[in-house]
């Protein structure tokens, strides 16, 4: 991060269609609060997309861009990637030739949501630590090989930031206001946005103590499903988790049923076919290799899975799950929401 200056920090946010307005501009506002707060700009900002014009986020919101071509001769203090659905299809030649340019010419270069895709597609991210959505985790990790993934919200590391998105895009940005205009007018940011509580580097994305609503899970559970989760490819078995976590097989499932409304099988299974639809949406890996990966003896008994939990085939699945979110014929997930769970 660089040092506080007195002249005006130029900011590009890189935008592909469908990216999640939410998260950019809520990484933007800190900045746009810390002017009015200030009476002056120290910093200012231009979206920009390859070729300009109107790009659609993927809440239907539509943003008005400067072609990249008008931006890159400028040397600007920060650059954001902001994309969502099927990254590797906006990172351009065009998009990476900019973000080589701007990183070795001493840029800020980040990416949210999951932009660390588009910049370890442009080189960006060799020996670094970066992070992305947590449902795109898997994927960038077979990607990205020569990178450590991170399941934090964000990470900086030397002159490259990634964030996950969401509030962390605030978090964020709030940090790098500290980091030019100082502790005051950070803290005065922070109070406007009504944003309390400035999350640092080392939070987890998904924190397992208590669910965001304040419903605590039984340590148990949580538990067997920390267990559940670290053993995705090479399966436990629920005798033996019982064993590991001191509890009978009849008490654990009972826990379950109470708490997540399925067996531990039936949790079991369906954490590892949700990780196989990571992988056969968001990458190009084999479905041998994603069945032996998701924990599947077979690529048959992968396949019916598959298809009983998702309503299509994994080959089905990858042209359209390729499809940005609001066109698909199929929910991302099919959540057991019971009768007493609504209205």
């Amino acid at each position: 991060m660089t040092k506080a200056n007195d002249h005006r920090l130029d900011i590009v946010v890189l935008v592909s269609p469908h990216f999640n307005v939410s998260a950019t501009t809520s990484f933007v506002d800190p900045f746009r609060i810390a002017n009015y707060l200030s009476g002056f700009a120290r910093f200012s900002w231009t979206y920009v997309s390859d070729t300009g014009g109107l790009v659609e986020s993927s809440s239907g919101l539509v943003v008005d861009t400067t072609p990249l071509a008008d931006v890159n001769g400028r040397n600007p203090w920060l650059v954001l990637v902001s994309t969502s659905w099927t990254p590797e299809r906006h990172g351009t030649p065009q998009f990476k030739t900019a973000l080589q340019k701007w990183g070795s010419g001493g840029s800020i270069v980040g990416g949210l949501d999951t932009g660390a895709i588009v910049l370890a597609t442009a080189g960006l991210l060799k020996g670094k630590t970066a992070t992305v959505h947590y449902e795109h985790i898997d994927a960038f990790s077979e990607m990205a090989h020569d990178t450590t993934v991170s399941e934090n919200m964000f990470i900086t590391d030397g002159k490259i930031f990634t964030c996950c998105g969401g509030s962390a895009a605030t978090d964020l940005g709030l940090r790098f206001v500290h980091s030019v205009a100082g502790e005051s007018l950070a803290n005065a940011s922070a109070r406007y946005l009504f944003h309390h509580t400035v999350r640092g580097e080392g939070q987890s994305q998904n924190p397992k103590d208590v669910e965001p609503l304040g419903y605590v899970t039984s340590e148990s559970v949580r538990k067997a499903i920390d267990l559940m989760e670290a053993h995705l490819e090479t399966t436990l078995s629920i005798p033996d988790i019982s064993a590991r976590l001191n509890i009978s097989q009849r008490q654990l499932s009972r826990l379950f049923r109470h708490y997540v409304h399925k067996s531990p099988v039936e949790y079991y299974r369906d954490i590892r076919l949700d990780r196989a639809r990571g992988l056969v949406t968001q990458t190009e890996l084999k479905f041998s290799e994603i069945a032996q990966a998701s924990g599947f003896n077979g690529q048959v008994h992968f396949s019916r899975a598959y298809r009983k939990r998702f309503g299509l085939t994994p080959s089905a699945d990858r042209i359209e799950g390729r499809t940005p979110f609001e066109f698909r014929a199929w929910p991302m997930f099919k959540p057991d929401i019971k009768s007493e769970d609504v209205g």
